[in-house]
This record gives C-alpha cells, structure tokens and sequence, in this order.
C-alpha cells in the first residue's frame, strides 16, 4: 500500500525531473562546484548523472538537498 506523502516537495517527482530543474537553474558547472561529482564536472550529461545518482545514496541526497534549497529560495524571490 502507497502512503500519502502531502507535504512532501520531492513526492511525485523524478530523479529525472529533479536533474533536469536543477542544471537548468544553476547549469552544469555551478551545479559540479556545488556538489563535486564527476558525472557534474567531466562531461556532464543526465544519462551519465542519473545513473550515478541511482545507485550513489549519499550523491542523491546532496542533489535533493540542493533541490530542496532551489525551491526555497525560489519561493522566497516570489514572496519579495
């Protein structure tokens, strides 16, 4: 049985989607010298980085913080 996850910001959201947000908000190089993995910073690419990040807890987690981060901020410009 799934639970409901209301207030959950990543809830319904792909890893894919998430990257995708991410690179298109910082791109590619702030985004490697935010999080310093080599699937940012040496030849990035999605493909590459998804991969990585499925099968890397610790690297998914930073990226979701991050997500975490851009979305409040974003929300914050909005409210100014």
């Amino acid at each position: 049985m799934q639970e409901n996850q209301p207030k959950n910001p990543l809830h319904g959201i792909t890893l894919e989607k998430l990257l995708n947000e991410l690179v298109a908000f910082y791109g590619w190089p702030e985004l490697g010298r935010r999080i310093d993995i080599r699937c940012f910073t040496l030849d990035p690419s999605v493909a590459s980085s998804l991969k990585f990040l499925r099968r890397t807890p610790w690297a998914r987690e930073r990226v979701e913080a991050l997500y975490l981060d851009m979305l409040a901020c974003g929300r914050n410009k909005r409210a100014t």
